[in-house]
């Protein structure tokens, strides 16, 4: 069977965590940051958890992650 390709833009935008997890980063963090409060631009600074059946599709697009 010939290898599989890795998706370069999903590669990019994921990690996987050291118990194998696939983590990402929150949206709305790159511009009109003025109104958004102090707290809400906290807390998207930090990283998610992908849940549900994103898992499995990126399984496939991400085979050697």
């Amino acid at each position: 069977m010939p290898k599989l390709k890795t998706h370069r833009g999903a590669a990019k935008r994921f990690k996987v965590s050291g118990t194998g997890k696939l983590i990402r980063s929150k949206a709305y963090k790159s511009h009109l940051l003025t109104h958004k409060n102090r707290k809400r631009k906290r807390r998207l600074k930090r990283k998610a958890v992908v849940t549900g059946a994103a898992v499995q599709a990126l399984k496939r697009i991400l085979p050697y992650s």
